[in-house]
């Protein structure tokens, strides 16, 4: 294992909670994920954006700030292979496509203050999926307050990830095409994405290509 910390990431409906759970029970990882079924505001996030977008913003940065500390205060994070479902960066990602312009500035306050005290992934791995597969992923999941997403929040998301790696030159970064990746139940598909824990990866944007089986 080359890394001590790793976070997967994608849009929603990528399927970087699933990989994480199927790689931390492999590795005996410690593991960290996003409780979404907790934030009291995200359904009504999804039904009148505007008016819930700021709540519903902070308690995911509270929550994920929590999730980060708590890994820093037990001194495990350097003594056990950790994954994480998420990168607290996404705080500011998501913000900046959901919040009018005066609350995305408090909203960026706040992040700027919480940000250097936590612990950055030796290695990030985004799963990109277009947002067809996304859609038919988030159907399948069956969230009822998931199912009004429209096609063209989805892409902004992706898009906004994307940018934001390109300026992220310190952030080890592997992007992954899962287009046609079922790693759930193709054991190949599986590999190939673990493999991708035990090589070396230059800073910076790292585009990988999926082999065909």
């Amino acid at each position: 294992m080359s890394y001590n910390f790793i976070t997967i990431e994608g849009c929603i409906g990528a399927g970087k909670t699933t990989l994480s759970k199927m790689l931390a029970q492999e590795f005996n990882a410690q593991l960290i994920l996003e409780q979404f079924e907790d934030n009291p505001f995200l359904p009504g996030f999804y039904q009148d954006p505007e008016r819930h977008a700021f709540p519903v913003e902070l308690y995911f940065m509270a929550e994920r700030f929590q999730h980060l500390k708590k890994l820093l205060s037990e001194g495990s994070l350097f003594q056990t292979f950790t994954v994480s479902d998420f990168l607290f960066q996404k705080s500011l990602i998501f913000a900046n496509q959901n919040l009018k312009s005066d609350e995305a500035k408090l909203y960026r306050m706040l992040f700027d203050i919480i940000n250097p005290s936590l612990p950055k992934p030796d290695l990030i791995i985004y799963l990109y999926a277009p947002v067809e597969k996304l859609l038919s992923n988030i159907k399948h999941r069956g969230r009822d307050y998931e199912q009004s997403i429209p096609a063209s929040y989805l892409e902004n998301i992706q898009q906004a990830y994307l940018d934001y790696f390109k300026y992220q030159s310190q952030l080890k970064v592997v992007l992954v095409d899962v287009t046609h990746l079922n790693f759930v139940e193709n054991k190949a598909d599986y590999d190939f994405l673990k493999s991708l824990l035990s090589r070396e990866f230059q800073p910076g944007i790292n585009h990988v290509e999926a082999p065909s089986f």
